[in-house]
């Protein structure tokens, strides 16, 4: 994957700023138009064909109205695809990620967001509940395929809580949310939306509390491609995550998080 060992510098010093007071960073145009016009294309030709290993496929009378039921999120597909494993070791992310985590990022986790017109939202969480890296912090890359905005659920961020510990979540309203996990903002840490364009790229640390709201739009999607990685001086991790690779898509050995996290029990893994 020769794109991976690029050497791209896409982060400005005031950047670099932000991310480490707010915990987030936006980088507009990261992908091109056309690029994210193929992954769509690409990942909905794949629905399409009922090609997703481990994947259930369900009428639209078994679904029974839920439109997240019809399409679920594709889960770590660069285990199996070639080019969602090139999307995971991108060379621009890979840029962008050496700067905010000031080393080596290794990636550990590859999503596919579909969340057609009317699909609930993802209640307010921390990701690294989840991929319980230690020490230190997971970081997000979560890339645009659509406009995303407050009408088809777009993600919001709560600003500066990336200095938070992560938190034991209560439990949250199923009616709008299709994870059970919530962490409510904080006071003082109110949500404000990420408005992104196609090709649009979020990168948050796995403390910022962030979630969405359903999708209440009568025809947008809200397709995104979501990878989360590490910092390559982590000791360990949750299971689920294994193989940990490095950014040019070989395995790299960690240890296995140990304990039950905030919680006291086992976490439930990728999330």
């Amino acid at each position: 994957m020769p794109s991976a060992a690029l050497d791209l510098d896409l982060v400005t010093a005031d950047e670099l700023a932000a991310y480490h007071r707010d915990g987030f960073l936006i980088k507009k145009s990261l992908f091109s138009r056309e690029e994210v016009d193929h992954m769509i294309q690409y990942f909905m030709d794949m629905h399409a064909r009922k090609a997703i290993p481990g994947y259930t496929f369900l009428t639209e009378e078994e679904a029974k109205g839920d439109p997240l039921k019809l399409y679920p999120r594709i889960m770590h597909p660069h285990r199996w695809d070639k080019p969602s494993l090139e999307w995971l070791v991108d060379a621009r992310a890979a840029s962008v990620l050496r700067a905010l985590l000031g080393e080596e990022p290794v990636a550990t986790q590859s999503m596919m967001y579909f969340k057609p017109p009317g699909a609930k939202g993802q209640a307010f969480h921390q990701d690294n509940f989840y991929l319980r890296v230690r020490p230190k912090s997971c970081i997000a890359f979560w890339l645009a395929l659509d406009r995303t905005d407050p009408d088809n659920g777009g993600l919001q961020v709560c600003p500066g809580t990336h200095t938070m510990d992560v938190a034991c979540p209560e439990r949250a309203n199923l009616d709008v949310s299709f994870s059970t996990e919530l962490v409510a903002p904080p006071t003082g840490h109110d949500p404000v939306p990420a408005i992104l364009e196609p090709g649009d790229a979020l990168f948050f640390n796995g403390s910022v509390v962030h979630g969405s709201t359903p999708n209440s739009s009568q025809n947008r999607w809200r397709r995104s491609w979501i990878c989360h990685y590490a910092p390559e001086s982590m000791r360990e991790i949750a299971k689920w995550y294994f193989p940990i690779l490095d950014m040019q898509g070989n395995e790299v050995k960690y240890g296995e998080a140990e304990g039950g996290g905030p919680c006291g029990t086992e976490a439930k893994g990728a999330h």
